[in-house]
């Protein structure tokens, strides 16, 4: 789902799938379309007790004036993580689970 319409507040959208939740990365425009601003959102589905489905989401706005401190931030914690957590590389997901997710007894 890519959008490049620059008359719309939605500018561009990046979904971006990671096991059980959902990443959306979107830029939008200000009002007068002569800013834009990233939101990045968590979207995961949780069951309801009858058995409906709803998705808890958290959003957070990143501005322009903040994209570089914002991406050295998440660099430097991101390699900490691989060298001090996992010796020098993140695990990765093993595709079957990316693809087809399996649904634990405790979310039926």
């Amino acid at each position: 789902m890519y959008r490049e319409d620059f008359d719309s507040d939605d500018v561009y959208s990046k979904p971006v799938r990671a096991g059980k939740r959902t990443y959306f990365f979107d830029v939008k425009s200000t009002r007068g379309n002569n800013d834009f601003y990233l939101t990045i959102t968590e979207s995961k589905r949780r069951t309801n007790p009858d058995g409906s489905f709803v998705y808890d989401k958290h959003k957070i706005f990143l501005y322009k004036e903040d994209f570089e401190k914002f991406v050295e931030g998440l660099a430097e914690v991101v390699e900490y993580i691989k060298n001090q957590c996992f010796g020098g590389e993140i695990p990765r997901r093993p595709e079957s689970e990316e693809e087809n997710p399996q649904v634990a007894f405790e979310d039926l």
